[in-house]
């Protein structure tokens, strides 16, 4: 097919026309091959303009989960974004009363039916949720659930995230499946759109610290410089002793005025040998916090939030380090796992032992968690531990970015 439009027409290929997000040609193809409501696919085209103009990562995530529940009929629906060890690092979720999710405790870290659709990463429908064999139940008080459909959302041929949908009445249908899927492609699109965009504003921002340095330096300390070597001179050859002694009281000011210049140029724009390293910095508090102790810490820092930025890494190790001690003070844990990934629009930090656990309403002062949960508040973050008797403790916290 071709549209004839001059010289610039655009011009199909076997995979489509040359424009087309890849995947997405086969999937429409196959929607108009299977005679798709005309509605249905101009409620498909509005959603996904809806998703796809979305410029902010966090925006395009919940248009996602809110168009895929309006394109099916889903009365729930969410969105888990999967880490570097394919798990659920963040879980948005719509359709279930905020008291009611934290009731239910801690969000879903991919197993069960959610962790085969990561493993498998193709789209799984069912009408019968806990008829599948990897279905493992739900947590108490959480709504009943039967119909489902699972639909992966990749960038290239990696997955980001999945796409969760449950309890349409009627069950959800093969149009249903073609419709998600077809959103899903226009939102890996959007969401790595989203994350580039993340990318070039943090170097637009290196940039300009970098710009402001070099012309604090090239521009006023030259010129202050100038000003004071001129005022040298002068000095030397005026012979008034009370003209004499204010002017050398002028240069040292202005020597003093370079020195915090020069000062405040170092901290934007420090050298190589002084530039934040996540990993290492984290390792070096880790063997520092744990030597005394017997438990062994494992770390793990996703090559995306290794670049954090600098406000972000200290309140990131703070939070660490009061967690970490805990955890070696208090739980008797043999192992300890602590984990940095990069959500969609936060850091998300895990620390997790398999010691005694406690019960968190008995819990006496002086344990850190008002702490813990006092930095979180500071650094307009979240904190959520997950712990009972005899099953360990995990501290997820979630930082801005």
């Amino acid at each position: 097919m071709t549209f004839d439009s001059g010289p610039s027409a655009l011009t199909s290929t076997d995979q489509g026309p040359e424009f087309i997000i890849p995947g997405l040609w086969d999937i429409l193809t196959s929607m108009v091959d299977a005679k798709l409501p005309a509605s249905r696919l101009a409620q498909m085209v509005e959603g996904a303009a809806a998703v796809a103009g979305q410029t902010d990562l966090t925006a395009v995530l919940w248009t996602t989960v809110e168009t895929a529940m309006d394109l099916t009929g889903a009365t729930y629906g969410a969105l888990g974004v999967i880490g570097e060890h394919k798990t659920l690092v963040q879980f948005l979720h719509v359709g279930i009363d905020p008291d009611l999710a934290a009731a239910m405790g801690e969000p879903p870290r991919g197993r069960g039916v959610l962790g085969t659709l990561t493993r498998v990463a193709t789209t799984l429908r069912l009408d019968k949720l806990s008829d599948h064999p990897d279905f493992l139940g739900f947590p108490d008080h959480h709504p009943p659930m039967e119909s489902f459909l699972g639909v992966p959302i990749k960038i290239g041929d990696a997955v980001f995230g999945n796409l969760y949908l449950t309890e349409k009445p009627s069950g959800f249908t093969i149009d249903d499946e073609a419709l998600v899927e077809a959103l899903a492609v226009i939102a890996g699109s959007a969401i790595s759109t989203a994350r580039l965009q993340r990318r070039l504003r943090r170097v637009a921002v290196v940039e300009d610290r970098e710009r402001i340095a070099r012309d604090l330096h090239d521009a006023i300390i030259q010129d202050l410089f100038a000003v004071g070597l001129s005022l040298q001179a002068l000095g030397h050859s005026i012979k008034d002793d009370g003209i004499h002694a204010g002017l050398d009281e002028a240069v040292g000011r202005l020597d003093d005025s370079i020195a915090a210049l020069r000062r405040y140029i170092f901290d934007l724009r420090p050298p190589v040998w002084t530039r934040r390293n996540l990993r290492l910095e984290l390792s070096d508090m880790v063997g520092q916090l744990a030597g005394p102790y017997g438990a062994d810490v494992d770390v793990h820092v996703s090559s995306e939030a290794a670049e954090l930025p600098g406000t972000a890494i200290d309140d990131a190790l703070q939070m660490i380090r009061e967690a970490l001690s805990n955890a070696l003070r208090h739980s008797g844990a043999t192992k300890i796992s602590v984990t940095i990934e990069e959500g969609a629009d936060c850091v998300l930090i895990s620390v997790a032992d398999d010691g005694d656990g406690f019960d968190p309403s008995s819990v006496q002062k002086g344990m850190g968690l008002d702490n813990l949960r006092s930095r979180a508040d500071k650094a307009r973050g979240t904190t959520t531990i997950n712990t009972a008797p005899g099953a360990g403790t995990t501290v997820l916290i979630s930082l801005p970015l």
